[in-house]
């Protein structure tokens, strides 16, 4: 089964940027649709972005609509979140995970997650 890891979390103040990276363990991780999810200790988790296994095809939530981007490079095996104004209610750890069916709707492999903390 493939692994994810996660990276490029940290700590930022409102207004910074900062890209996520969650790389696949084979290339496997290629042909899988891969979503971004973020949880907090006070909310259920939500989705935030996913992108098809070409990279032509991507979904967003309304909350980070126009402000993050996601990609991927399938010959590096990693999907990447490029989070652009930020602002404090993104803070959360963030997932990534990898959906083999490629409807959206079937996430089965997860990473361990990178916590995100904007400072207003």
């Amino acid at each position: 089964q493939v692994q994810l890891v996660e990276s490029g979390g940290g700590l930022v103040q409102a207004g910074d940027s900062l890209r996520l990276s969650c790389a696949g363990s084979d290339r496997t991780f290629s042909a899988y649709t891969i979503g971004w999810f973020r949880q907090t200790p006070q909310k259920e988790r939500e989705s935030v972005a996913e992108i098809n296994w070409s990279g032509d095809s991507t979904d967003y939530a309304d909350s980070v609509k126009g402000r993050f981007t996601i990609s991927r490079d399938n010959a590096k095996n990693t999907v990447y979140l490029q989070m652009n104004s930020l602002k404090p209610e993104d803070t959360a750890v963030y997932y990534c995970a990898a959906d083999p069916s490629r409807t959206g709707t079937k996430y089965i492999y997860w990473g361990q997650g990178t916590q995100v903390t904007v400072s207003s």
